[in-house]
């Protein structure tokens, strides 16, 4: 198997135009078209990292923190960037970092945190505009269901918990086809009147050169006409943070004993308690202080992200309680997620978590 293939795993869950623009996300290191000799499994792929894994004989590094963040204008080694890319590199180790993509997505790095506290109902907390696209194309009565099943089956037609959602509309095409055609129906030169379905789908633009490639070979013109429109539309599935609620409501202490649990939390830092009993919860892996109003506005009980500042507290306004559980702490689990989709998709293939603990972060007690 090939580096690219688990790639390509990990991409159609959390695909690489989800990331933020700012971000890095990709493969930083190594040759995709590489055999590879097993995976590690980390947040931070740091030198420890990539000794851990010459040492488990594994090629393959796949991170949530891209190592490289910012441009590098030299690698001499002068830091811990350089060092662990030249250690890397001259060892042959891939580094795959999958970041603001995966947290993006309802079932990444926040469906984690949910998964720990147990939170059902649960909704992206800030949804992403202008990924949605949609689809028109018009094909004869005979072919349409052929191509709509083509369509559905590369990733058309999802509409929240819904599936091979489209529309369609009877009217009449023409067409004239020229002395080098072969068309389907009609003839060259003349003017041919066809009865048709207008068909229309809504689509994630990531998906767009696939969706084409299924349209161009379900449908059985020559030429097929198609228009594709971008939304503003939001897909409630992607985007950042997420809210949803605990089964019961629960004493604000308790719930953070339970987050403290959880965790594994040697400190949270929050805002003062409300009195009032939690079942909101709302919650951004790594630095979420920018969705404070979002929670705000969810009308959340509690919301849990990491790295807010000082002047970011007052911003709770006693209106819900903000606890800051640590960037390491929020998204160590991460590790886990990455570990069960590929176990899932490569039973027998060596995939491990790493040993090395990668917080920066020590507290005194």
């Amino acid at each position: 198997m090939k580096i690219k293939d688990i790639i390509n795993v990990l991409e159609f869950i959390a695909p690489p135009a989800l990331q933020e623009s700012y971000d890095n996300a990709g493969l930083l290191t190594g040759n995709s078209q590489e055999e590879c000799t097993g995976i590690l499994c980390t947040l931070d792929s740091t030198e420890a990292v990539i000794e851990e894994a010459i040492a488990k004989k594994c090629n393959l590094v796949i991170a949530h923190h891209p190592i490289v963040f910012r441009g590098l204008k030299r690698i001499n080694g002068k830091n811990y960037v350089e060092r662990t890319i030249i250690k890397a590199i001259k060892h042959d180790i891939a580094i795959y970092a999958i970041h603001t993509n995966l947290d993006n997505i309802l079932t990444g790095v926040n469906g984690k945190m949910a998964d720990r506290l147990g939170l059902i109902n649960r909704q992206i907390l800030l949804s992403k505009d202008a990924v949605l696209k949609k689809l028109y194309t018009f094909v004869p009565h005979t072919h349409s269901e052929k191509l709509r099943t083509a369509l559905w089956q590369a990733g058309a037609g999802h509409i929240g918990n819904y599936s091979e959602c489209s529309f369609n509309a009877e009217g009449t095409g023409t067409f004239k086809g020229a002395a080098n055609t072969n068309p389907f129906v009609g003839e060259q030169g003349r003017l041919h009147y066809e009865k048709e379905i207008k068909i229309e789908v809504i689509f994630p633009g990531w998906l767009q050169s696939r969706i084409i490639r299924a349209l161009t070979g379900a449908h059985p013109y020559e030429e097929p006409a198609f228009d594709i429109v971008a939304l503003d539309n939001q897909h409630m599935a992607v985007g950042s943070g997420l809210t949803g609620n605990l089964p019961e409501p629960m004493e604000e202490k308790a719930f953070l004993k339970l987050l403290k649990q959880k965790f594994n939390l040697p400190v949270i830092r929050h805002t003062p308690l409300t009195g009032r009993p939690v079942q909101k919860v709302s919650l951004c892996g790594g630095a979420g202080s920018f969705l404070i109003s979002n929670a705000l506005a969810a009308q959340s009980d509690i919301y849990i992200t990491a790295d807010v500042k000082y002047h970011e507290f007052f911003d709770a306004d006693g209106k819900m309680v903000l606890a800051d559980i640590g960037h390491f702490e929020s998204e160590q689990f991460t590790i886990e997620l990455l570990y069960d989709i590929l176990v899932e998709k490569f039973p027998t293939f060596a995939v491990l978590k790493t040993a090395v603990n990668t917080n920066p972060l020590v507290y005194f007690a």
